[in-house]
């Protein structure tokens, strides 16, 4: 049911209720009751459905995509590192994260209102999501938790400690990922634009809380550990792009939970995001294709997997504020300077990031954030109101260019902290337990050194 149906039927309800008869009125409040469990039941399908969709992205989305660029020695222990997440960041959320995150507490980090999920049940919260049980909202922006920290361990793989990884990427989503989330998304946030912040940051469905933070901490991470044994000299050939090809479209598929879902409705925003978020996707695929054509004279299956996921990210600060052919531009962008930093910057700098992390997600994220200050619109998103009720102006197309100082500010914020705790979360882990594998380990691969089996076995 569209808003607008469902306005009006509230209308018509309250309307006849005010004048009929005492023997009518219980029929029409029942109406209205049902018209309102209608409404219910439609958001909440469509947020478990995205829940779903974003987890999806993780495992088996984001764990194929990953295994298949590295060495084959390496798949196993590559998955493991996503999954990890799925299992480890679900339990730490449930017991705090949700509440550091969404809680009210100050400008920087939530309270404990709701610590081992304390009051989140049935009832909805209407500072977030008034339509839909407070549990569905708090389960959906668990599987934002659990990607952002798998997205860094791309820009590690082949060479660090399973447990080492855990450790790091526990203590990375307390430093950086929950109180990034709180100051964007949390009630009374500082760069909440919506609940109260003093600087009002757009950010849609995590372009700066994601894909910022994640792809500037890989940096830092690739930097602190070191490269490769080998690299750049040894030749570094993905063992399988079948499944990276498989895990791409997943994504592909899954990033509409991931940003219409952030509307958090059945809506006619949650509609205008997954336009978005689809045509920036093929943008992307096009403008890296091409790119690489240009430079090579072919157009690659893994140019094209990483322009697509390069427009997904770049869209995804955007996504409920940009109209369909603002999305077309942010793609294009993303597509073909994701392949600059890939390939002119990284051949140039030397540094190991081995999965692209930085230049697809850090890189990508940043500028979509400015584009956001650019590209968003009251025609798309009015929601953010005038003291006179009127929508007010979003981007630099609705007459409102300091938005994009702001969507710097932001930016700035998400990779102040993401380095400084990067560093940090780095620092206590390699006090508890060494990061690097030996290198006779990382001759072995992770598969048989930190897991004891191996991805591929065609004997018996």
């Amino acid at each position: 049911m569209s808003n607008r149906v469902f306005v009006g039927l509230l209308l018509f309800a309250s309307s006849a209720l005010a004048q009929a008869p005492q023997g009518d009125r219980a029929e029409l409040r029942a109406l209205q009751a049902a018209v309102t469990a209608s409404q219910s039941a439609g958001d909440n399908a469509w947020m478990l459905t995205s829940s779903a969709l974003v987890l999806m992205m993780t495992g088996p989305g984001l764990a194929l995509f990953y295994c298949g660029l590295v060495r084959k020695r390496n798949v196993l222990g590559t998955m493991m590192q996503s999954f990890a997440m799925m299992a480890v960041i679900t339990l730490i959320w449930g017991v705090c994260g949700y509440s550091l995150v969404f809680s009210q507490g100050n400008p920087f980090i939530g309270g404990l209102d709701y610590l081992f999920l304390n009051g989140v049940g049935a009832d909805p919260n209407p500072l977030y999501a008034p339509t839909i049980p407070h549990q569905t909202f708090m389960i959906y922006q668990l599987m934002f938790a659990i990607i952002t920290p798998a997205l860094i361990t791309g820009a590690f793989a082949e060479r660090v400690h399973f447990k080492a990884m855990v450790m790091f990427s526990v203590l990375w989503t307390f430093f950086v990922y929950f109180p990034t989330a709180h100051m964007i998304w949390g009630t009374g946030g500082f760069l909440n634009a919506y609940l109260g912040g003093r600087i009002p940051v757009f950010d849609f469905a995590g372009g700066t809380v994601v894909h910022i933070t994640s792809g500037f901490s890989a940096l830092v991470a690739a930097l602190y550990i070191g490269k490769r044994a080998g690299y750049p000299h040894e030749k570094f050939v993905p063992h399988n792009l079948v499944l990276s090809f498989i895990g791409a479209c997943l994504l592909w598929v899954g990033w509409f939970g991931f940003n219409a879902g952030s509307a958090l409705a059945a809506s006619s925003l949650a509609t205008s995001a997954f336009v978005a978020t689809h045509f920036a996707a093929a943008a992307g695929a096009v403008s890296w294709m091409a790119a690489e054509r240009v430079r090579k004279g072919q157009a690659s299956a893994l140019g094209a997997i990483s322009g697509a996921v390069a427009g997904l990210a770049t869209v995804t600060q955007g996504a409920g504020f940009v109209k369909p052919f603002s999305a077309v531009i942010i793609g294009l962008v993303a597509g073909s300077l994701g392949y600059f930093m890939v390939t002119t910057v990284k051949e140039r700098f030397h540094y190991d990031d081995s999965l692209d992390v930085f230049g697809v997600h850090g890189i990508g994220g940043f500028v979509g954030c400015l584009l956001t200050g650019v590209f968003a619109t009251r025609a798309v998103n009015s929601a953010l109101k005038l003291a006179s009720g009127q929508p007010a102006p979003l981007g630099w197309i609705d007459g409102n260019p300091a938005q994009v100082l702001n969507q710097l500010a932001g930016a700035a914020v998400g990779i102040g902290l993401g380095v400084v705790g990067t560093l940090a979360a780095l620092k206590i882990t390699e006090l508890v337990t060494p990061l690097r594998m030996m290198e006779g380990e990382e001759a072995t691969g992770m598969d048989l050194s930190l897991h004891g089996e191996e991805g591929y076995n065609f004997e018996g």
